[in-house]
């Protein structure tokens, strides 16, 4: 006998859930959404560590389904911090009511599928059993840290922070000695936020990045109705451009002169944002040499400011293209390392080998001695959050397990053999990768509130995807995978950094926009690729 009866689950209350939870609400669900934190927010509850701030602009970093609720909130800057990104989630979750449906310090640690009744037992960590019709996840792409990885961890003497569990009353770095593990796009906030507060950082360093420069302007009143103004605008355009920004890719390099192309990467580069990774040229994605071109260009700037030949040795990328891994955007990062109390380690070739209390010993058995370490180590990005549940589907069999095998989804909402398990920002769709969030997630929630509300007008009660339909997704997903750079490269994008994952490019490379059209094709057609019952 379950505690609660209801219609769906939710599970996360980030940008996801929280549209999730209103939609099923308004369909006239009896629907509960469940965090294991204590507010709204998601990624941007749990990732509060110095510097964090948005890389999408804020102003289509939004829900556009609702003109008054985008109007009614101002941003302050071009790319705001966590903290008034939080602000602006609890205005959200206020202005539609939503907290009252919402279980706050609550873990979904198992989800059951039963065959006789075709729902779904979920249970909790306090032991709470829910009966429920569907099991909607959203739990985010990037939310599974990669914490426990160095042996001896719990021997340091110091303190040691996962950027993704950063204590909410924050921690006093000052006159600390600070050791950085990790320089992908947090990590690369963290550094350049830090530098100057503590009395040494050192920043253990494995991966070189490209990174770009952060224009940051703040925003007026006038700013302020200018992007206001552009609501219709940016409805219409972005769930239809290849990354669901803004800007989109409108030009082939063979088309122009060397001049014009070198000019547009000058304005790109200019404009300050991620313009020049998902708008200057589609092919830096799949032609080597265009690639090339561009990762010179981007790196000739890196050179120009580093200087020293060690650093440009340790800091700038030689072994892929630009873009092929996740770009972070940086503001004064790269002269960090100029300062006196500033040590890039280079652990390429010399990896951390353990920790111990005095802090964290190389291959080679140097000590560096720290009383803080920052863990900017990343995530087991788009399985992991859900591979951490114990979801079983049919016949008993474990998400955990298949996906320990072989990585497949149907569009990234359903996989074979979990039915009405229904998910967002999950593999094989457009998502943390070659993605504004909340473009692709507020589009993949609308899909699966309409696939609801499609079968309750239909008399039907479980929908799974067909195998048929699910090998075709997987067999178009690699083919665009296969011929994109990105594949040919080692990084979170294909699983390359959590030990033992199958290895499969993460996210849909094929574009928001097709993506989009492929998912609303299906479900004109009745749900093509899916069994309704």
């Amino acid at each position: 006998m379950s505690d609660k009866t209801l219609d769906a689950v939710v599970i996360g209350a980030g940008v996801a859930g929280l549209y999730q939870l209103h939609q099923l609400r308004e369909h006239g669900l009896d629907v509960r959404a469940f965090d294991t934190a204590s507010g709204v927010g998601g990624t941007w509850y749990w990732n509060r560590y110095p510097g964090a701030k948005f890389d999408s602009e804020a102003y289509i970093y939004q829900y556009l389904f609702d003109e008054e609720l985008y109007k009614g909130w101002s941003w302050s800057s071009r790319f705001p911090g966590q903290s008034e990104i939080e602000e602006w989630l609890n205005y959200v979750a206020d202005a539609l009511d939503l907290r009252r449906d919402i279980s706050f310090d609550t873990t979904i640690t198992s989800a059951v599928f039963d065959e006789d009744t075709n729902r779904w037992t979920v249970t909790t960590d306090s032991g709470e059993t829910i009966d429920t019709q569907y099991l909607v996840t959203c739990c985010g792409m990037l939310s599974a840290p990669m914490a426990d990885i160095f042996p001896g961890q719990s021997d340091f003497a110091g303190k040691i922070f996962h950027t993704a569990r950063w204590p909410r009353d924050g921690v006093d770095l000052s006159g600390k000695r600070v050791g950085v593990i990790g320089n992908g796009a947090t990590g690369i906030q963290v550094i350049q936020t830090i530098a100057d507060q503590v009395d040494q950082l050192k920043v253990f360093i494995r991966t070189p990045q490209y990174a770009l420069p952060m224009k940051n302007p703040s925003y007026g009143p006038d700013d302020v109705a200018a992007y206001k103004a552009r609501f219709d605008e940016l409805r219409e355009n972005l769930p239809n451009t290849f990354t669901g920004f803004e800007y989109d890719f409108t030009v082939a390099w063979a088309d122009l002169t060397p001049e014009q192309r070198r000019a547009r990467l000058e304005a790109d580069y200019e404009n300050g944002s991620l313009k020049l990774w998902l708008a200057s040229f589609a092919e830096i994605f799949s032609d080597e040499e265009v690639s090339e071109e561009v990762s010179e260009f981007v790196r000739e700037k890196m050179r120009a400011r580093l200087q020293d030949p060690e650093l440009c040795e340790l800091l700038i990328p030689s072994d892929y293209g630009f873009g092929t891994h996740r770009v972070p955007l940086e503001s004064g990062y790269l002269e960090v390392y100029h300062r006196d109390n500033v040590q890039a380690v280079p652990v390429k070739n010399n990896p951390i080998a353990r920790i111990v209390p005095e802090g964290i010993v190389l291959e080679d058995g140097s000590l560096h001695e720290l009383d803080v370490i920052v863990m900017a180590t990343g995530f087991d990005a788009g399985t992991g959050a859900l591979t951490r549940i114990d979801i079983r589907g049919r016949d008993g069999r474990s998400l955990r397990e298949d996906w320990g095998r072989d990585i497949r989804t149907t569009m990234g909402l359903m996989v074979h053999g979990y039915p009405n398990l229904l998910t967002t920002g999950a593999p094989l769709a457009p998502s943390a990768a070659l993605c504004n969030m909340t473009t692709c997630l507020q589009q993949q929630t609308e899909w699966i509130s309409d696939a609801i509300r499609h079968m309750r007008a239909n008399g039907k009660s479980v929908i799974e995807p067909t195998e048929e339909g699910q090998d075709a997704w997987v067999a178009h997903h690699d083919e665009l995978a296969d011929a994109n750079l990105i594949s040919k490269t080692n990084s979170w994008y294909v699983g390359s950094n959590v030990p033992g994952k199958p290895r499969r490019v993460l996210s849909y490379v094929g574009g928001v926009g097709a993506y989009r059209a492929a998912t609303l094709e299906a479900a004109a057609a009745g749900y093509k690729g899916f069994s309704l019952s």
